[in-house]
Order: structure tokens, then sequence, then C-alpha cells
């Protein structure tokens, strides 16, 4: 049994980075650090008052502290560390760029008044589910110890969860639905065509060798961590996703 510091410096420094961001926003706002209105997603107030950051902060706000709040948090530290850890290891950048996909076609969503939400955070956790779904379609997935249920079925399963708590689905459905277009995007599309259209971009894997943290085996840039590019480890130009037969 590891102890609450050792199991913080286990997880990847992504789903970290994300689950810390959340906390800390939920906290400070219990400690009246700030108005809620102040971080909120109001187009008006970006492109009138120039309020840039409400682009950014409604992804760190997941609710009050409560029994929601938590099950969005421990799914970030559980379905988003094993994306780290499985189908986006040694792929830091490529996470960091779904997070940051995700987010933008968010934003792009919001845009309608009927789904428009002031705080997208729900939202992004359900695309990270989402993800994790279609990666691990057959993954059984033990449900409080009740019953068994495939991995393809789990966002549909907090979203039931979601509505027998009271809170409104609207959140969960657009996370969803973010959450196929980048799949659709970024695996579906160029394993059908060859093509893909949102590559990871320069700019991220810049950003991620500038953090120091995690590793991108394809990089074009290289932070002290990822060592020597000729290395045997280092050298390979390409790691696409590979599947067993039955998995799609």
């Amino acid at each position: 049994m590891s102890t609450p510091m050792e199991y913080y410096k286990s997880i990847p420094p992504v789903a970290k980075t994300y689950a810390v961001l959340c906390l800390l926003t939920t906290g400070a706002y219990h400690l009246d650090l700030y108005d809620l209105r102040s971080i909120a997603l109001f187009y008006s107030d970006i492109f009138k008052k120039f309020q840039v950051w409400r682009l950014i902060t409604p992804f760190f706000f997941l609710g009050p502290f409560s029994l929601p709040f938590a099950l969005r948090l421990l799914t970030i530290l559980l379905y988003g560390v094993q994306l780290e850890r499985g189908p986006f290891d040694k792929r830091t950048a490529d996470l960091a760029w779904m997070y940051i996909f995700g987010a933008v076609t968010l934003l792009v969503i919001a845009v309608i008044p009927y789904i428009w939400h002031p705080f997208t955070g729900p939202c992004l956790v359900y695309v990270l589910v989402y993800v994790w779904s279609r990666e691990f379609p057959n993954a059984r997935v033990n449900v409080h110890g009740l019953f068994e249920l495939k991995g393809f079925y789990m966002p549909w399963y907090m979203l039931a969860v979601d509505l027998l708590l009271g809170n409104r689905t609207k959140q969960g459905l657009v996370g969803i639905g973010a959450g196929h277009v980048y799949y659709f995007m970024s695996v579906l599309y160029p394993i059908s065509t060859g093509r893909s259209f949102i590559k990871t971009p320069r700019w991220v894997h810049k950003l991620i060798a500038f953090w120091g943290e995690g590793y991108q085996i394809n990089s074009p840039f290289r932070n002290s961590h990822q060592g020597n590019p000729t290395n045997s480890a280092d050298g390979v130009a390409f790691r696409g996703r590979s599947y067993r037969l039955g998995d799609r």
C-alpha cells in the first residue's frame, strides 16, 4: 500500500495537472477567493471586455465540493491515467492535444445558445471518458461490486448516474458529442482514408518539451527527460495504435 505522496508522484503528468487544477479551482471557490461569475464562459465579456481567460477557466470548475465533484475528479484520476499509461503512453503531447482539441470543440459548440453552459469542466470529463471507452471497448468495469459493464458503455452509465443524482444531462451529452468528434477525426477517419487533419501541432510538442514533463516519442523537440533521440527507444519515428481483433 503506497502513501498518499507516493500515489501523487505516480500519477502521470497530464492527468495529475488537470486534476490538481480542478481541485484547486473548487477549493479556492469554497474559500471565497473569487466569484464564480468571474471565471464563467460569457462570450459577451470575452468579446466586449476582452476577458480572454474565460476561454480557459470554465474547464477547471467541476462544481462545488459534492458527490458529483468527487466522481468527476476520480474519473480523471482513473480513466485519464489509464489513457496516459495505455494508448497515449510516451505520447504526452498527443494526449495534451486531445484535451485542447476537446476544449476547443466544446467552446465552438457552446456558441449555440441552447447548448451553452457557463462551466465546461464536466463536459471535458465526458470527452475523456468517451475516448477511453473507444480505446478500451471490451474492458470489464466492476460497478460498485454490483455488476460488470463493458468499457464501451461507460459514458452512458455515467450519464445515467448524473440523471439519478439530479444533474442535467446536457453537459454529458455535449461532452460525448465532442469526444466523438475527436475520436472520429483522430482515429476513425485516418484509418479509413489514410489522412489526418488534426495531427498534434508543433507548438504543442514545443510546449511539452518546455514543460519538461512526460514523453513524446515522435516529437521534433526534446526535453532533458527524453534523452538522446538516437537511442533505440527514442528513435521510433511513429507509433500508431494497435488493437486486438474484435475490439473494433
